[in-house]
C-alpha cells in the first residue's frame, strides 16, 4: 500500500516528538515508520536509557515502547508500521527492512519526510540509507525535518534564525553542510490548538518523559523545544560525503 504521507522515524517517539504539528496537516492516508523497532539479536539486559525509562529486560523495553507508538500513532490518525532492526550499533551494515518497506509504502504521489540526522548518529544513519533509496527509486525528493529535541540545542530555535543557526552550529550543523542544496521549506510554530494534539500524543510516550525532561529541560513546556518544528526541502539528491 503506497502512502500519501510517510514519515520515517529512527525510534519510536522521534517522528512525533519532531513532526506532530507538520504531519496533522499533510495528506492522508499517512504513516509513521520506525526503523529501529526490534530486540537486539541477543538479550544482555536492557541498556542504559531502557533502564532509566524503568524497564528491567529489553523485551519489555521493545514491547511496551512499541504500545506507546501506537496509541500515538491512533491519536495522529496515522498507521504505524515497525521494522525489526534493532536499536543497537550496526557498523557498515544496511538497515534491515528499510529499503523494502520505502518501495512497497512510498509511491509517485508521497511525501516522504525523513530526519535530518540532528544529534544522533543512529539518525543520520538512517537519513542517509533512506535518501539512498528514494534516489535510486526516482520518486519525489523527500522533505527533512529537525531532529528534536536535539536541534534545540541552537539558542535561535523557534525563530526565523533557526535553520541559518542550526547550519553554522560546529556539532547540530554537521548533517546540514553534507548536503548539497537544502532551504527551509516549512516552520511550525505551534498554536494552542496545534500543541494541545502534538501534545497528547507525546504522553503517549510516558516512559520516556521523565529521562527526556532530565536531559533536555522542558520538554512539555509552551513555549519550549518542541513547540517548533523546521522542515527542509530537498533540491539535489547527490550528497556530499560525511565523516559519521
Amino acid at each position: 500500500m503506497s502512502f500519501r504521507t510517510l514519515v520515517v522515524s529512527p525510534h519510536f517517539d522521534d517522528a512525533v516528538l519532531s513532526t506532530a504539528g507538520v504531519l496533522a496537516a499533510l495528506p492522508r492516508p499517512a504513516a509513521i515508520v520506525t526503523v529501529h523497532g526490534g530486540p537486539p539479536a541477543t538479550d544482555s539486559g536492557p541498556s542504559a536509557w531502557d533502564r532509566l525509562c524503568g524497564f528491567t529486560s529489553t523485551d519489555e523495553a521493545v514491547r511496551e515502547r512499541r504500545a506507546e507508538d501506537a496509541r500515538a500513532c491512533t491519536a495522529l490518525g496515522v498507521a504505524q508500521i515497525v521494522l525489526d532492526h534493532p536499536d543497537a550499533p550496526a557498523g557498515g551494515t544496511r538497515l534491515s527492512g528499510l529499503d523494502d518497506c520505502l518501495a512497497t509504502h512510498a509511491g509517485p504521489d508521497t511525501q516522504v519526510l525523513l530526519p535530518m540526522g540532528i544529534g544522533n548518529r543512529a539518525h543520520l544513519r538512517v537519513r542517509d540509507q533512506a535518501l539512498e533509496t528514494l534516489e535510486r527509486a526516482g520518486g519525489p525528493a523527500p522533505w527533512l525535518y529537525a531532529d528534536l529535541p536535539y536541534a534545540s540545542v541552537v539558542r535561535e530555535w523557534g525563530t526565523g534564525a533557526a535553520s541559518r543557526a542550526l547550519t553554522e552550529h560546529p556539532r547540530a550543523g554537521a548533517p546540514l553542510r553534507t548536503l548539497e542544496s537544502i532551504s527551509p521549506h516549512r516552520e511550525e510554530r505551534l498554536d494552542a490548538e496545534a500543541w494541545g494534539a502534538k501534545r497528547r500524543a507525546i504522553l503517549c510516550y510516558a516512559s520516556q518523559l521523565a529521562p527526556l525532561a532530565s536531559e533536555f529541560g522542558d520538554i512539555l513546556a509552551r513555549p519550549g523545544p518542541l513547540n517548533h518544528e523546521l522542515i527542509w526541502a530537498l533540491h539535489r539528491a547527490r550528497r556530499h560525503g560525511h565523516d559519521g
